[in-house]
């Protein structure tokens, strides 16, 4: 990965990380499945009036928008909003590499490298350390809202691969309007409408400050980065970044909401990061004849 591609991966990695946070906030304010719908429609507007749609076929817009916008943050929101806290909803979150990893071999028959392979089992490892250590005391059925999100996020990630959108910005736009509508009438019929309203008469600073975080710099910076670093490498290579966010969201949590990191979340943090360090170093420097090669196998049909 070129050295600007990796700080642009870097910078996705510590926006994403403090996101959980930041829903965490906004979830005192507002319902989950509004707030995420409010989310999406600030992302798209008033955007999606100065962009052009973007030149890729409907269907991926559609995907993307539904396992994306509408069932994975729509889960996540709503596993936090019962007691799934900020630290461990970033790290649980990234079993979306497993799930990425898989679909990209199913789907786009990818090929991930052996490095890579014992890079996120390295990474893992440090996951399942964190989650005995902290996963027990979190109600189990949001702890599988959390699971499912991040199958989801494999769905979307594989999903953008196979689109390559030339312009992520404008698709992230488009992505998020297509979110919007499905995500209010889950609010309306899950929520309620008198709940839905007085959470927006009582929108004060902070509940716009949560919005507008998620919406320009988790949405559209974090989401059109992804898509970009996505069409540019293969998944197993982009994919594995998303493992350093648990370290940030933990470290944020801690900061700002008084998470507590102990022994073995700091032990489990150092192999997320040594099963990072494995999926991004190559045995030797890439060739003019390994450039021309393509990544991957192009998908049939």
């Amino acid at each position: 990965m070129k050295p600007r591609d990796l700080l642009l991966a870097l910078a996705v990695v510590v926006v994403w990380g403090v996101n959980f946070v930041v829903i965490e906030v906004g979830l005192e304010d507002f319902p989950p499945l509004l707030f995420s719908a409010l989310r999406f429609f600030f992302a798209a507007v008033p955007a999606i009036f100065l962009l052009g749609r973007p030149p890729v076929a409907w269907r991926y817009v559609v995907g993307v928008g539904l396992a994306l916008g509408v069932a994975k943050f729509g889960l996540l929101f709503t596993a936090m909003d019962h007691g799934v806290p900020a630290g461990l909803s970033s790290l649980v979150l990234q079993c979306q590499v497993i799930f990425t990893v898989l679909f990209a071999v199913a789907v786009l028959r990818e090929r991930p490298r052996k490095a890579q392979v014992i890079g996120i089992a390295i990474a893992c490892l440090g996951m399942v350390l964190i989650m005995l250590d902290r996963g027990l005391a979190a109600p189990l059925g949001a702890l599988s809202l959390v699971i499912v999100a991040g199958a989801f996020w494999g769905v979307s990630n594989t999903i953008t691969r196979y689109a390559k959108p030339q312009d992520t910005l404008r698709f992230m736009v488009w992505v998020s309007a297509v979110a919007v509508v499905p995500l209010l009438i889950l609010s309306l019929l899950t929520e309620g409408p008198h709940t839905d309203l007085d959470a927006l008469r009582g929108i004060d600073l902070t509940g716009i400050g949560a919005i507008g975080y998620l919406a320009f710099a988790a949405t559209l910076f974090g989401f059109g980065a992804w898509g970009y670093l996505l069409r540019q490498y293969d998944a197993s290579t982009v994919a594995p970044f998303s493992l350093l966010v648990p370290i940030v969201g933990m470290a944020a949590a801690w900061g700002w909401r008084g998470e507590a990191v102990g022994p073995q979340q700091a032990i489990a943090a150092v192999l997320v990061i040594g099963g990072m360090a494995c999926t991004v170093v190559r045995r030797r420097p890439r060739t003019k004849a390994d450039a021309k090669r393509p990544a991957l196998v192009e998908p049939v049909g």
